[in-house]
């Protein structure tokens, strides 16, 4: 007889190949043309139409089901505290690796949910804007740390998604610039009360330290974008080049100078360093051990395509 404290932990998770989560979407029909899936593929990032019925149509059902479930949950502590709970957006996080895709997978979503019957308000946010700005990180001695936890102001990150769970009107956040690598001096983006928001980023499913909130404690659904180590790395220099030979070429960029100053094998030594030194380590160190946070994993396979996903069902 097995006692309480030798008893193996239940896998929290349900794990389904790519065609049983086919089979779950049912009718939930396809509202975005080739086109418009074109515009919101990020750089050499080959997810097609087929991806988006197979895998993107599912969760959208799924989170549409979510979607309404807080609705009824909010009726019923309203029915209790017999009074009206106004409604509050509903969050979700989407982290991830450099690379894997992460950021194709949340505007995909947002136009996604958009189009849902209801046409709901959506809202994409990244950490990003929440980085501090070069200054300080030079300051700091942590520009070579930029996408580590300790480079963004997690309290600015955790006030702003609080702000909007709580219902507030709207909410200004600072711009990042991928171009320049950097805050945009006295820009901002204004948030409008949405009736949902995407928080995407690589280290959004951090734990707080003890005693405190993190951003996690206030989404309602979780996702997770997944992929071997090694393949990612690959996908990361595969990009380096395809950057290297458009983004890099803007004379704005702050990677300019790698745009002709480094032949085929010296970019390629770069963007292994660059792996290797930076982005590997906050992977297996930083982001990895927040999968299990997640709600969902979208398991990614050698060729982009997602071939397994996992859901938390406990």
């Amino acid at each position: 007889m097995t006692s309480g404290w030798d008893a193996p932990v239940p896998n929290p998770y349900v794990e389904l190949s790519r065609d049983e989560w086919r089979g779950l979407r049912e009718n939930t029909p396809l509202p975005l043309t080739p086109g418009e899936l074109e515009a919101l593929r990020g750089l050499k990032d080959p997810i097609d139409i087929a991806e988006v019925e197979e895998v993107y149509l599912p969760l959208s059902r799924l989170l549409n089901l979510f979607f309404q479930s807080d609705g009824r949950l909010r009726d019923t502590v309203s029915a209790f505290l017999g009074g009206e709970v106004p409604p509050t957006p509903f969050i979700i996080g989407v982290a991830g690796s450099v690379a894997v895709g992460k950021s194709t997978t949340s505007r995909l979503l947002r136009t996604l949910l958009a189009r849902w019957p209801e046409h709901p308000a959506v809202e994409l946010v990244t950490s990003d804007s929440f980085l501090y700005p070069n200054s300080v990180l030079s300051e700091r001695g942590l520009m070579d740390r930029k996408g580590f936890p300790e480079s963004y102001d997690r309290q600015a990150l955790v006030r702003f998604v609080s702000a909007i769970k709580s219902g507030v009107d709207e909410y200004a956040i600072p711009v990042y610039s991928h171009l320049e690598y950097d805050v945009v001096p006295d820009a901002t983006q204004t948030v409008r009360r949405p009736d949902i928001l995407i928080v995407e980023g690589l280290n959004v499913l951090q734990a707080p330290p003890a005693g405190s909130l993190g951003v996690a404690d206030f989404f309602d659904f979780s996702i997770y974008v997944d992929a071997r180590v090694e393949d990612i790395r690959q996908w990361f220099i595969d990009r380096l080049f395809a950057l290297r030979r458009t983004v890099f070429t803007d004379p704005r960029s702050y990677f300019h100078k790698y745009a002709h100053a480094l032949d085929e094998d010296e970019t390629a030594a770069f963007a292994q360093r660059v792996w290797r030194d930076v982005n590997e380590i906050n992977l297996v160190s930083n982001i990895l051990p927040t999968r299990s946070r997640a709600t969902l994993v979208l398991h990614k396979d050698r060729d982009h395509a997602v071939q397994r996903v996992r859901l938390r069902r406990i």
